[in-house]
């Protein structure tokens, strides 16, 4: 196998074995277990996102050891939909393997040839180019229509970007978010569903737009303000446990009182 020989010349022989091994794991289970036999591209396919939100899970915890796993959980998935390709003389593991080699030595002719670039705005434009030449006719192309949306926003940004297509100067974002807020507040007054939806879209995609250029990943972001309502709002339903009373018979100011004291033990931590 030249990917294999390439492997070993590079010293990494034991990365090699490894890949072979789980290569010849592969071929026995689909041989031999009556689950991995009924896979197809279709049945993996929501397997194979959860592993991905798994990983993404690993690396928002910085738990390398779990990190570990789930990216082993990927590569079998990525082995997985190879076999079942190769199954059907679609393709191998190799083409896979040599495809993303070649294409990461044409996207860095900065590395692999003689273009000049002065930081990583510079390579991410040149992606774009080259994505454009190798066939993709929009720049927006590239951008998978089943993203989750606040993925798809920053990606969008991203690609218009790397066209020249942003702001001059980031600050200069704020005025379209208090633009679009201000819209909201008027498709508000108007009651209409639908114009309000349209509005708030376009206030989230600003909100997302200026998370970007201040480089602060928005998924994260909301993230880390999700697990902190989960955290709050737990202290308040334990603390109305704990006297003998339930939610649903205190009133907002009772409830209040308590999320307070939760904001402080925040400060604490």
């Amino acid at each position: 196998m030249y990917l294999i020989n390439q492997v070993m010349k590079n010293n990494h022989n034991e990365d090699g074995a490894s890949l072979i091994r789980l290569l010849d794991i592969m071929d026995e289970l689909r041989e031999k277990c009556p689950w991995d036999k009924k896979q197809t591209f279709e049945s993996l396919r929501k397997l194979t996102i959860e592993e991905v939100y798994e990983l993404a899970q690993a690396i928002d915890e910085n738990d390398i050891k779990e990190m570990q796993e789930e990216l082993g959980d990927m590569m079998l998935h990525i082995v997985f939909y190879a076999k079942i390709a190769s199954e059907q003389k679609a393709f191998e593991m190799k083409d896979v393997l040599n495809g993303i080699c070649d294409k990461l030595i044409q996207r860095h002719p900065h590395v692999y040839g003689n273009v000049s670039v002065s930081d990583d705005d510079d390579v991410k434009r040149n992606w774009e180019v080259l994505k454009l030449k190798s066939g993709k006719k929009r720049v927006l192309d590239g951008v998978p229509r089943e993203l989750p949306a606040i993925v798809k926003a920053y990606r969008i940004q991203e690609k218009a970007r790397g066209a020249g297509f942003d702001w001059e100067q980031k600050e200069q974002v704020w005025d379209k978010v208090f633009e679009e807020w201000n819209e909201v507040k008027e498709a508000v007054l108007t009651n209409q569903k639908k114009k309000i939806e349209d509005e708030l879209g376009d206030l989230l995609f600003s909100i997302i737009n200026a998370a970007r250029l201040y480089e602060i990943d928005p998924e994260k972001a909301l993230e880390h303000t999700n697990q902190k309502f989960i955290q709050r709002f737990n202290y308040l339903e334990e603390n109305t446990l704990m006297q003998g009373r339930s939610l649903h018979n205190m009133t907002l100011e009772e409830m209040n009182e308590i999320w307070e004291e939760s904001k402080k033990m925040d400060k604490q931590d």
